[in-house]
């Protein structure tokens, strides 16, 4: 299992697709990867599965290898079908098991089992436990952390880590030591990033959460922005590059992924990620 460990180095331009380590866990990813989940993957179902899978090919030759999914999103088998023919270890593949409070999956193990016949692969190498709302969801989740555990072990998933809703749950993460991939909802407005309490709608506090992340990049953990587009609320274009390269900027994100819904979005995110890390 494993991708090729290459990534910029002194002297050369740094690019959104270059190889990057998440933090100290080992893994590398492209800098920018492809969501499914824009506005809960009702954008990318719709693309159909030609068109899906005709973006995710335009990104792959790119040298985006990063693709991320969810459960929720209804986009698995979409993803299973886009990716038939391109090596498994040339890939990232990260998913994201949902519960729904007070309802936590029974048997954790058969759902994922579920995911990897749906994306047509034998692990993924990252599960996240998805929306983390509460302060203290680690001792609500635990059984979930124990399952994830015990299929790490197993060689079915490589990774392991979480996506938190507000600075409740996101400051418990800095303190989970179980947790080695973070998930952040980052960008410079605030737009759906971590606020009071999680809500989707509420302002988010982007000082706050640049200083929990920061946290966790000291520890060593894998940072993943998200939101990178607001959702895909930017709908004006100076806005977007301005959001875009606000993370390009963040030291404490490893690499990013946004939810393309064309072609054309894959070139304006990667033109704006090339413009700020060449600067």
């Amino acid at each position: 299992m494993g991708i090729a460990n290459t990534v910029a180095t002194s002297g050369i331009v740094r690019t959104a697709t270059d190889q990057v380590p998440l933090g100290n866990t080992g893994a590398y990813v492209s800098r920018i990867g492809i969501g499914t989940g824009t506005d809960g993957g009702r954008v990318q179902r719709e693309m159909g599965q030609e068109g899906f899978t005709r973006m995710i090919r335009y990104a792959y030759d790119l040298g985006i290898n990063f693709l991320d999914t969810a459960d929720m999103y209804r986009t698995h088998e979409m993803v299973g079908s886009a990716i038939k023919g391109i090596s498994r270890e040339a890939l990232f593949i990260q998913t994201k098991m949902q519960w729904d409070a007070p309802t936590i999956p029974e048997k954790p193990l058969e759902v994922l089992d579920r995911f990897l016949k749906e994306l047509g692969v034998e692990y993924v190498d990252s599960l996240l436990i998805h929306c983390a709302t509460q302060p203290a969801w680690d001792t609500h989740l635990r059984s979930m952390m124990d399952a994830f555990d015990v299929a790490q072990a197993q060689g079915k998933i490589r990774y392991k880590g979480i996506s938190c809703h507000g600075l409740p749950s996101l400051r418990r993460a800095v303190e989970v030591d179980w947790v080695q991939l973070q998930l952040a909802r980052i960008n410079p407005f605030g737009k759906h990033v971590d606020g009071l309490d999680g809500s989707w709608d509420e302002k988010g506090d982007v000082p706050a959460t640049v200083t929990e992340l920061e946290k966790m990049h000291a520890k060593g953990r894998g940072i993943i922005g998200m939101k990178l587009v607001g959702n895909g609320d930017f709908r004006d274009a100076k806005v977007r590059k301005e959001s875009v390269q606000f993370v390009m900027g963040c030291e404490f994100v490893h690499a990013s992924i946004a939810g393309f819904a064309s072609i054309a979005e894959i070139d304006e995110t990667l033109a704006n990620a090339n413009e700020a890390l060449a600067g």
